[in-house]
């Protein structure tokens, strides 16, 4: 058994009954070939929730920090996420981006699920914020649906993103996949880049019920 069916069949139980998931449109995501997940991101168990919900394997960057802890929890922290598909990406050194874009594509080309949130960061205060263009350069890069989704109710659960979640109710919802072939060969120009993103989230937002804001949440955060 790989370490990921491990955590799925052992961990996956307990979070199920401790989070109450109610998934909806699962159905949705093709059952082989490259696929972009693209969502709101909330609070940190939202990338522990995501990979338990989803038959396939889900793929995605995650802070390198997570599997470089020290002491027991770092140790397990490195073994949940390395084996859920979390590939470590140190995303404040300056070629950050350019990283995190390689290793999706290469995720994709190799027909995998790679997972994205493309507000880049978790939103500061549960609205949904406006979506970095490396989804629409993957996309547009690989030809790879995008199949958006909404997780609600984890801010709840984990208020500020720290400490330990409670129990309750946590949803996750998929769209209908969406692709734009149509824009083939056009992965550099900035505003079909800024059309496909802004497609996606407008998918994403009304997945969710959030509240837009035309803004970067990393802005909003240094505000």
């Amino acid at each position: 058994m790989s370490r990921f069916a491990l955590i799925k069949s052992v961990i996956g139980p307990v979070m199920r009954l401790m989070f109450r998931f109610r998934v909806e449109g699962a159905e949705r995501i093709p059952a082989t070939g490259p696929v972009i997940l693209a969502g709101n991101h909330l609070t940190f168990i939202d990338s522990m929730i995501l990979p338990l919900v989803v038959d396939r394997q889900v793929f995605f960057i995650g802070k390198d920090e997570y599997v470089t802890g020290k002491g027991l929890k770092g140790r397990l922290m490195a073994w949940f996420f390395t084996g859920v598909g979390m590939i470590p990406v140190d995303r404040d050194g300056a070629g950050a981006a350019v990283a995190a874009l390689n290793t999706g594509r290469r995720v994709l080309e190799e027909g995998k699920v790679f997972g994205i949130y493309p507000e880049g960061t978790r939103s500061p205060d549960g609205r949904l914020y406006r979506g970095r263009t490396g989804i629409a350069r993957l996309t547009l890069m690989t030809g790879a649906p995008v199949v958006p989704f909404a997780l609600i109710g984890t801010d709840k659960l984990q208020p500020g993103g720290a400490g330990l979640p409670r129990p309750g109710r946590v949803t996750v919802r998929f769209g209908e996949p969406m692709e734009f072939s149509r824009y083939e060969g056009m992965d550099r120009d900035r505003y079909v880049l800024r059309a496909v993103t802004d497609s996606v989230m407008t998918e994403v937002m009304r997945l969710s019920g959030q509240e837009y804001v035309d803004m970067y949440a990393t802005k909003a955060k240094a505000a």
